[in-house]
Formats: structure tokens, C-alpha cells, sequence
């Protein structure tokens, strides 16, 4: 019997290409979308989802369990970017990154949880960034919902471990996908403080997601994962430099780590 999967914001980027990857693979294939009509390219079927309301989450649930008579695997991979300086981005738009990036997984996970549990088994599978795991400038935002993203996932996976639930996140890089577009931007303020070292910033952010890896690797990670007998609490996909980045982190001093990621963003 295939696996049932559910991958949120399944419509585009990385999620579409995961979902593709493992629909021909053989997998049982739900994405959701908040607006699923206006997509007529799937090769798997959409239902709508808005990871900020709670009862379309249980509503998406209750759709895949009613047809599929189970959930194996849900990849929480809908989320949004936000850049600007903290000081000039509107508490709205912080708050409304939060509820997309963190609250909305922790809101699925919720809604899944009882059915797994009910089947003594289940796969769930975090989006998060790499950028989850440093404060980068003009993304702190960002950076923090992913972050937080990536410490509760740890506490969860302890919750349901004895009930045959297994939790793991996995933090991608810079992939070439729309992300870039669907960022709420912080604009430029002509006379700010910040005009000039954001600008530079704003654009840097936009090439590194123009020229990055395939989201065809994340899917190919993902599937690796579904398929381990026993899965990795935190994985990290992307280049190189991207993930070692992480490594001297840990080990460089936190000033040396900083003036390092201020050299890199001409600051």
C-alpha cells in the first residue's frame, strides 16, 4: 500500500517539487494551496489549506483521512519570506510571518497528530532555512520563525516519540524557486539609515535565490528521508558553504562569526 503524503503549500517551488518527485515515485500525493482552482498544472491533487486558520487545517485533514483512511507523512513546507531592517518592518507583518512560518505547522501538526497516533505511526517533516540557524541581517525575522521553527520541532519529537510518531526538520538553502517574489519587502526609505546598506543586502538575497540549487535536491532528500527506518532530528540541504556555515557557527568566536557575516553582506 503507497504511503499518504500531505505537503502544505504543495502548488509551487519546493513543495511542487517534492510532491512530483514522490508522486512518481508511487506515493499517494495531497498538496494544498490556499487558492487550489487557480492552479491547473498539478500533477496531484490540491485542497485548500490556509496554514493561518485553524479550522481549513482540519478541514484539509479531515478531506485526505475521509478519502485515504490515513495520513503518513505531512511536510509542513508552507511558509514566507520577510526582509527589511527590525526597526522599519511593521509588527503586522512580523506577526503575520509568525503565524504563517511557525504557528501554522505547529497548527497541522496538531490536526495530524490524533490520526497518526490512532495508527501508531507517522512521518512529520519540517521546513525550515538555514538561515533558521543565524541572525542574518535584514531577515531576522525570518530567521527567528525558522529558528523557532527548528526548537519546537525538538520538543514535539520527545512528546510523541512512544506513540510511533517520528519529527525531523529539514533546513534547505538557497534553491532557485519564487520565494523572492511572495516576500512581504520592507521598502526602501529614500533618506533612511538603512537605505543603502539594505539595498545592497536586498538585492545580494535576490541572486543567491536566483542562481541556487534545484528544488528537484530537496525532493530527492525528502524522499531519503521517508524511506529511513529511523530519520535524523535535523538535516540541512544545499550548497556547501551554506551548510558550513552552520559548523562555524559553533565553532568561530560569536564577534569573528558576525564580522564574517557582515563581510559577506558588504556591511
Amino acid at each position: 500500500m503507497s504511503k499518504v503524503v500531505v505537503i502544505t503549500g504543495g502548488s509551487s517551488g519546493i513543495g511542487k517539487a517534492i510532491g512530483e518527485f514522490l508522486f512518481h515515485k508511487g506515493f499517494t500525493v495531497y498538496g494544498t494551496s490556499r487558492n487550489p482552482e487557480k492552479i491547473t498544472n498539478s500533477v496531484f491533487p490540491l485542497i485548500a489549506l490556509d496554514v493561518r486558520n485553524a479550522e481549513s487545517i482540519q478541514l484539509a485533514v479531515a478531506k485526505v483521512i475521509s478519502i485515504s483512511s490515513r495520513i503518513d507523512v505531512v511536510i509542513n513546507n508552507a511558509g514566507v519570506g520577510i526582509t527589511g531592517p527590525i526597526e522599519e518592518i511593521p509588527t503586522s507583518e512580523m506577526r503575520n510571518n509568525f503565524e504563517t512560518n511557525f504557528f501554522g505547522p505547529i497548527e497541522v501538526i496538531k490536526a495530524v497528530l490524533p490520526q497518526m497516533r490512532e495508527q501508531k505511526s507517522g512521518l512529520i517533516i519540517n521546513i525550515t532555512s538555514i538561515a533558521g540557524y543565524m541572525g542574518l541581517p535584514y531577515r531576522g525575522i525570518y530567521s527567528a520563525s525558522k529558528g523557532a521553527l527548528e526548537l519546537i520541532t525538538e520538543a514535539i519529537s520527545m512528546e510523541v516519540k512512544s506513540f510511533g510518531i517520528n519529527i525531523t526538520n529539514v533546513a534547505p538553502g538557497d534553491f532557485a524557486t519564487n520565494i523572492a517574489s511572495g516576500r512581504f519587502h520592507a521598502p526602501l526609505i529614500v533618506g533612511s539609515a538603512y537605505e543603502i546598506p539594505y539595498g545592497n543586502t536586498l538585492s545580494q538575497m535576490d541572486e543567491h535565490v536566483d542562481s541556487g540549487n534545484n528544488p528537484d535536491e530537496m525532493a530527492l532528500a525528502i524522499y531519503e528521508i521517508i524511506n529511513s527506518k529511523s530519520p535524523k532530528l535535523h538535516y540541512k540541504v544545499g550548497a556547501f558553504m551554506q551548510k558550513f556555515s552552520i559548523v562555524l557557527k559553533r565553532i568561530l568566536p560569536d564577534r569573528i562569526y558576525e564580522k564574517m557575516l557582515m563581510n559577506h553582506y558588504k556591511l
